[in-house]
């Protein structure tokens, strides 16, 4: 089981930015994927990017590309959500999650998940 703890939400205006950040721990397995989802009051979870803790699989949700850009430090097994250019529609709750790639990106599911981070984009 791996245990995430996320963190870095707020309140930003639109246009601005904000870094989440995620730190993993527990026992990862070989080809372990961190996932960023969101889920706004009222819709479904969302995926929203992932990338494999070696880093040599990235992908971004067509909604955001461009402007939120995932990365990971091995070294500190955090994995990073920079968003720019924020719009009003990404407010929601921000939530890490782990587990393989094809879960994380081809089923938007996980078997572990943080407790997730506020992120309110205001106009």
């Amino acid at each position: 089981q791996v245990q995430l703890v996320e963190s870095g939400g707020g309140l930003v205006q639109a246009g601005g930015s904000l870094r989440l950040s995620c730190a993993a721990s527990g026992r990862f397995f070989n080809g372990i994927t961190m996932g960023w989802f969101r889920q706004a009051p009222g819709k479904e979870r969302e995926f929203v990017a992932a990338i494999t803790l070696s880093g040599d699989r990235i992908y971004h949700a067509e909604s955001v590309k461009g402007r939120f850009t995932i990365s990971r430090d091995d070294a500190k097994n955090t994995v990073y959500l920079q968003m720019n250019s924020l719009k009003v529609e990404d407010t929601g709750v921000y939530y890490c999650a782990a587990d393989s790639w094809h879960s994380i990106v081809r089923l938007a599911r996980a078997r572990d998940w943080g407790q997730g981070t506020q992120v309110t984009v205001s106009s």
